[in-house]
């Protein structure tokens, strides 16, 4: 490895976090990858967006040949304290009453049923309604002239 590893916490590690002094941490190892910036084949954008974070997502999913996973060898400067990085909280949703799920698709699905097609029925009968009484009325006025 490049130099002799130093133990970072979460804290140090994130304020290398800029072009004069970028550190990435990738698998719970630190690299200073500064000198590295203006030829990362990316751009040192995608280096500065990962610094100051755990970047082992990003690097793995990029598919680093092996030349480039040999690179980090020369860029190691560390290990993080992993007891400063905090720990992921499982979430847990609130309890509610369980509902038969099934029961109430059910329900609604009936209910839809019968309430889709007399609402059509309906709508339907509105405008023969309002036809039948314009006829009337214009047959009315048509006989009074």
């Amino acid at each position: 490895m490049g130099g002799e590893g130093k133990v970072y916490t979460l804290a140090e590690f994130s304020q290398h976090n800029n072009a004069k002094d970028c550190r990435l941490l990738i698998g719970g190892k630190v690299y200073n990858v500064t000198k590295f910036l203006e030829d990362h084949p990316g751009g040192d954008e995608v280096l500065l967006s990962a610094s100051g974070k755990d970047a082992t997502d990003d690097f793995e999913d990029v598919g680093h040949s092996s030349s480039a996973r040999a690179m980090l060898d020369e860029l190691y400067v560390g290990d993080i304290d992993a007891s400063t990085i905090p720990t992921k909280t499982k979430y847990t949703p609130p309890n509610h009453p369980h509902y038969e799920q099934d029961k109430t698709s059910e329900f609604v699905v009936k209910l839809l049923q019968f309430l889709v097609p007399l609402l059509i029925l309906v709508s339907a009968s509105i405008p023969n309604h309002q036809l039948k009484h314009r006829d009337h009325k214009r047959s009315w006025q048509d006989s009074s002239q």
